[in-house]
């Protein structure tokens, strides 16, 4: 959220969702309401009862993802193997809060944590699964996925960033080795087939694991299509060398979609870690476990 949206945006907090809840679902009014912490930047998410979540943009810039998810999620549930949210309530702009929210059924599960996974192989051939059944999706009209297009358009922020953490001794980031993985994944041909259905945003915060396996996926608003490698990310941001290799095998990536995926998920970690190293610390951390994954791969 920029500090322009931030200065903008109304105060969310519980007392908001109770009466937005009351004025638009007045069926769920009586039902407790207490946030969920979350180490999301762009929604605040908010239990509502037992069995359901609110979850509401804190800027204008995540309207578009909410909307899109509205639209979107109903369509793609039945055709994926994985649990996603179910939108029980499309929430209105009012007075009070000037922009669309949603009520999700509650999901049960944990966000795995990088390098301490139960069963990291069967997580990778689960996630490899998923990964799989979007690609394979036909639905017509698909938006452009965010981040979906050519590696070069990432290539000056990347740049950027690597050029900040110089400037954070630190952080130890070895900036020479990043940019040779970089520069090896502009080198690799670019994807020139039709562009496939991506959730594209596949964190560990956006998973939820049961018992060691794949539980759920959350948070479609970057979802559309564009290249396959995009949603390659778990490889390097959650599973371990083993797991990652086993996701690989089960998606047979070839070999020029594997180094745009590693690339991009390692130009994601780089922007991410300045911005995010003295107010996030799950994104941090997160960071800082890719820029490791890709240069020990």
């Amino acid at each position: 959220m920029t500090a322009t949206e931030q200065d903008a945006a109304p105060l969310v907090d519980e007392d908001l969702v109770r009466r937005l809840v009351a004025e638009q679902f007045p069926g769920w009014a009586g039902l407790a309401v207490r946030r969920f912490p979350s180490g999301g930047t762009v929604n605040a998410m908010y239990r509502l009862g037992d069995d359901l979540v609110v979850r509401l943009p804190l800027g204008e810039g995540g309207a578009p993802d909410v909307l899109r998810e509205q639209w979107w999620l109903p369509r793609l549930a039945p055709r994926l193997p994985t649990p996603v949210p179910e939108v029980l309530g499309e929430g209105r702009p009012s007075g009070e809060y000037p922009w669309p929210w949603s009520v999700h059924r509650w999901l049960e599960g944990a966000h795995p944590e990088a390098g301490a996974l139960d069963q990291p192989r069967a997580l990778a051939r689960d996630l490899a699964g998923f990964v799989r059944a979007m690609g394979a999706l036909t639905l017509p009209d698909a938006p452009t996925a965010h981040r979906g297009g050519p590696l070069t358009a990432l290539d000056r922020d990347t740049r950027a960033a690597v050029e900040e953490l110089r400037e954070i001794p630190e952080e130890g980031v070895d900036c020479e080795a990043v940019l040779a993985v970089w520069e090896d994944g502009l080198r690799a041909p670019e994807w020139d087939r039709p562009p496939v259905w991506l959730h594209a945003d596949l964190m560990p915060g956006n998973v939820l694991v049961s018992a060691g396996r794949l539980s759920a996926v959350l948070d479609f608003g970057c979802l559309g299509v564009g290249d396959p490698a995009c949603d390659l990310f778990p490889a390097w941001n959650l599973l371990p060398p083993e797991g990652r290799e086993v996701f690989r095998e089960a998606l047979d990536v070839e070999e020029a979609t594997w180094r745009r995926g590693r690339a991009r998920t390692l130009s994601q970690a780089l922007i991410a870690l300045p911005h995010y190293r003295h107010g996030n610390p799950a994104m941090a951390g997160n960071a800082r476990h890719v820029i490791r994954a890709v240069l020990e791969d």
